[in-house]
């Protein structure tokens, strides 16, 4: 069986990477990067939250794409290291990110090194 990287919060705010059992095969590099697949759903189309959140990965040194679905929710695919990772997951979920995020489903695993860049393709 594969595994997959979790994180989880430390008493200090930040993120705890570990590896977990999982079905599924991930390549990627053997170093702190770690990879988020979202769905981020609520008021998040039409309110710049696609432009926000790329800035925010620029910020925090991510590469990825983020795009909106047809369903009205906006997915996007992050990777850089697991602590930068997480607080991108932070932000996603706070009331700082923008329109009204109503839910965030995420998965994280290994990175795969696949983006050079944080894009908007959709």
């Amino acid at each position: 069986m594969e595994k997959r990287v979790v994180l989880t919060r430390d008493d200090s705010g930040g993120y705890i990477r570990s590896m977990a059992e999982s079905p599924e095969t991930h390549a990627g590099p053997a170093n702190d990067a770690v990879r988020l697949t979202a769905r981020v759903s609520g008021v998040v189309q039409g309110v710049g939250f696609r432009y926000w959140t790329a800035r925010k990965a620029d910020e925090l040194l991510l590469t990825g794409t983020v795009r909106n679905r047809y369903d009205g929710s906006v997915e996007l695919v992050a990777e850089g290291s697991t602590a930068h990772v997480g607080r991108f997951l932070d932000w996603l979920n706070s009331p700082r990110a923008p329109g009204r995020v109503e839910n965030v489903e995420s998965d994280v695993s290994p990175a795969t090194g696949e983006f050079d860049e944080f894009r908007i393709v959709g």
